[in-house]
């Protein structure tokens, strides 16, 4: 189970960061379980699980913007930060 939305990440497990991930519509990258990929169009997202925060690289055609982001970051703000895109 979840805490709420407005919950520090670091205050989720790493399984419910990762059920969590999986139902946002990310697939766990077959070769890496610390990073994990979502597909919009126009856009890809990259994310990266590392040990002091999560790292997001959104490809388009007009190439990559790659930002980092602290485990304090509520679920709910780095979601709309992850949906909003590059």
């Amino acid at each position: 189970m979840l805490p709420s939305p407005e919950t520090p990440l670091y205050h989720h497990s790493l399984p419910a960061l990762e059920d969590w991930l999986g139902s946002s519509g990310f697939e766990r990258h077959p070769e890496d379980p610390s990073c994990w990929e979502l597909r919009r169009d126009p856009w890809t997202a990259r994310l990266e699980l590392l040990s002091d925060g999560l790292v997001v690289h959104w490809t388009t055609t007009a190439g990559t913007t790659t930002r980092q982001f602290s485990y304090g970051l509520s679920r709910a703000d780095l979601e709309a930060a992850l949906q909003a895109g590059p």
